[in-house]
């Protein structure tokens, strides 16, 4: 009875036990102990109203795998080592980002190790990292030609997936963006607009993907242009397509576009143009390279080419997994997008 005179109304609570099992589990769905392991392994496998009852138990349990254990009994860690050398700019920062939400949804964890040198034995201890972790396989996303060598040059036993356009043997999966094609369809819309004085404001040539776009970029020129001429090296940076595209109006009176490795750089060049008292695209058309976040939003809106990071952090990891499995090798390249926007036109005869 309460105060009032009323009987208390008992109301029966499951209480989740401290550490439920799988077992648990099982009894609370009505299904076996391998059902509940399938469901959480592979719930594709298992019909979906069994899947639900499962899942449903899961949830009112608290159950949580003893990922520790499971790891020993299977000789399997779940997790997946990614070393990157560099992360100072968006594009490997998108990478990750896909990299991990592809991994997770495949059962996965990542750890990462970074490399701020071309050290072969730095690459070394990075994948002695991994190994004491017990990772099952490793994503290397390698800018230079020289980190490159030095991953390929170390000992692993274990799948290695490469995120690089630097040769990389038949035997070992890569995967990255088209580089040469993108550049070919940036130097194709400019010349279809009526440019032939086309300069190139470069990353660092040690940079895997600066070199690609200026080799593709100088294949393209109208021959018996001067290329150095043509050509400023600056450092991703806008600072340094600012200086770059300052150094390039000194030099060249009939320049009527400038293709920059990368969007920072255009925008500082955009600035460089607009401090000169030119107009774009009216007197000079700009392209840039990534679509980073914010060129659409320039003055005016940047042509820049496009990649789908997302994309390219799902198909290494699906790589990787092949690779796991032992699946042949594949070499991959994903098309990139330009976008065309108001930084570019027809040149001002």
């Amino acid at each position: 009875m309460n105060e009032t005179g009323q009987r208390n109304e008992v109301v029966a609570v499951e209480i989740p036990r401290t550490n439920p099992t799988m077992a648990d589990v099982a009894t609370a769905a009505g299904v076996s102990h391998q059902t509940v392991s399938r469901v959480l392994n592979n719930p594709a496998s298992v019909p979906p109203r069994t899947r639900d009852r499962v899942q449903d138990a899961v949830a009112r349990l608290g159950y949580h795998r003893n990922m520790t254990a499971r790891a020993l009994a299977t000789g399997n860690t779940h997790t997946i080592g990614v070393l990157i050398t560099s992360a100072t700019f968006a594009g490997p920062s998108g990478t990750l980002m896909g990299i991990e939400k592809t991994a997770r949804a495949a059962g996965y964890w990542v750890s990462m190790a970074g490399l701020d040198s071309d050290n072969p034995r730095e690459a070394q201890d990075a994948f002695s990292h991994f190994i004491n972790q017990g990772v099952t396989g490793i994503i290397a996303i390698i800018q230079t030609q020289s980190a490159l060598d030095a991953t390929l040059d170390a000992s692993l036993p274990m799948p290695v997936a490469f995120v690089t356009s630097g040769f990389v043997p038949d035997s070992q999966p890569c995967v990255d963006f088209d580089q040469a094609d993108a550049v070919r369809q940036v130097m194709s819309i400019l010349r279809g607009l009526g440019h032939t004085q086309v300069a190139h404001i470069s990353g660092p040539l040690d940079d895997l993907h600066a070199a690609i776009r200026k080799t593709v970029w100088q294949e393209s020129l109208v021959k018996g242009l001067d290329n150095q001429a043509m050509c400023q090296i600056g450092d991703w940076s806008a600072a340094s397509g600012y200086r770059a595209t300052l150094d390039l109006l000194a030099a060249n009176q009939m320049l009527t576009a400038i293709f920059a490795g990368n969007d920072q750089m255009a925008l500082g060049a955009l600035r460089a143009l607009g401090d000169a008292g030119l107009d774009v695209p009216r007197d000079m058309s700009i392209v840039g390279f990534d679509d980073s976040v914010g060129s659409d939003n320039s003055i005016p809106p940047l042509t820049t080419i496009r990649q789908n990071r997302h994309a390219l952090g799902q198909v290494a990891v699906e790589l990787l997994l092949a690779a796991i499995e032992g699946q042949p090798a594949q070499h991959l390249r994903i098309p990139a997008e330009l976008v065309l926007r108001a930084s570019t036109g027809a040149p001002n005869n």
